[in-house]
């Protein structure tokens, strides 16, 4: 077994170092404002604590005994540490003060963050902000290791250890190449199809391919291309080569340009939510909390019809727009 270790007490050990300097309790009482009661006390303690006497007390004042002065070189390695920790700490606490630190899925982060940003940022006294960009799991991770103070995820499954506040409603839709064989399709493409469609995919842990594999289910068939960004996605799917789902507020420029087209869908549900998350048994920050009023639902794009020559007027359904975003979920703040 171990030995038994003292809880020793800080303030004895400086205590002890300032009668080494000052040559007396009552001198080292007094820098510490503290009575000489007090002061005694606290070397007393030490003493029965380490088993050492470790003052010399006489009429005219305290000497360190030999033990004393041993000890007291100790306390002063113990004291000085002790102060460049607290010292330290209070620096980086006073520097986190000064910024705010989100993360945000890619989508949020390219389409929805920079207005949020600009409007956060021309309120007066808020601090700057530092954007981390990444993938939902990713952005939790990093909120739960407390790298970041606020995330912003697409993905619909939320831990259950994190708060969750909707900010925005999207909805994922299946984009191909103008001259693909699927934009010439006169029906809706059904879930089971989907499901058997190799697709230029987003990597596993996005918040796009979270929500395509929970409403599609275990049938559906591995991706035939992972990208880790919107970008690289729409440039695979524009060479013709795969279809993607991928986020409504992603292709909104090149829908309406016609330099992709949306395939219609039938029986699947790729609308989802676009969530502020933040860790349970804390309290936001002021900026935090200003921040996230900043974060206002996002209008709904426009919605497009697809051209009568592609698809029937009996398939229009499937091109209908985004419901606007309802009231913000809230859940219970600590």
């Amino acid at each position: 077994m171990p030995p038994h270790r003292p809880s020793l007490d800080l303030e004895a050990l400086r205590m002890l170092a300032l009668v080494a300097d000052l040559g007396s309790i009552s001198a080292a009482a007094r820098a510490e404002q503290i009575s000489q009661p007090s002061a005694s006390k606290r070397i007393q303690v030490l003493e029965r604590q380490l088993g050492l006497a470790l003052l010399d007390r006489r009429t005219r004042g305290a000497t360190l005994t030999d033990q004393g002065r041993m000890v007291t070189g100790w306390c002063r390695s113990v004291v000085e540490a002790t102060d460049a920790l607290i010292t330290g700490s209070q620096a980086l606490a006073a520097r986190a003060a000064e910024r705010l630190s989100i993360g945000a899925s890619q989508t949020i982060a390219e389409y929805l963050a920079p207005t949020w940003l600009g409007e956060f940022r021309r309120r007066p006294g808020e601090p700057p902000v530092q954007l981390r960009v990444a993938n939902s799991q990713e952005v939790i991770a990093a909120l739960r290791a407390r790298e970041i103070d606020l995330g912003f995820v697409e993905t619909p499954q939320i831990p259950s250890d994190l708060h969750r506040r909707r900010v925005a409603r999207d909805r994922l839709v299946l984009v191909v190449a103008p001259d693909h064989p699927l934009a010439r399709r006169r029906h809706p493409l059904g879930r089971d199809e989907l499901a058997q469609t190799p697709l230029a995919s987003r990597e596993d842990g996005s918040g796009t391919r979270d929500t395509l594999r929970l409403a599609i289910g275990r049938s559906m068939v591995p991706p035939a291309v992972e990208l880790d960004s919107n970008a690289a996605v729409k440039v695979l799917v524009s060479s013709g080569s795969f279809p993607a789902v991928i986020s409504e507020l992603a292709v909104a420029n090149e829908l309406r340009d016609g330099r992709l087209v949306e395939v219609p869908l039938a029986e699947v549900d790729l609308s989802r939510s676009l969530d502020a998350v933040w860790r349970k048994g804390t309290r936001l920050g002021g900026a935090a909390e200003h921040f996230l009023q900043t974060a206002r639902p996002a209008r709904p794009p426009i919605a497009r019809t697809p051209p009568t020559s592609r698809v029937r007027e009996s398939d229009r359904t499937a091109s209908s727009p985004i419901p606007p975003a309802g009231p913000a979920d809230e859940s219970a703040r600590a």
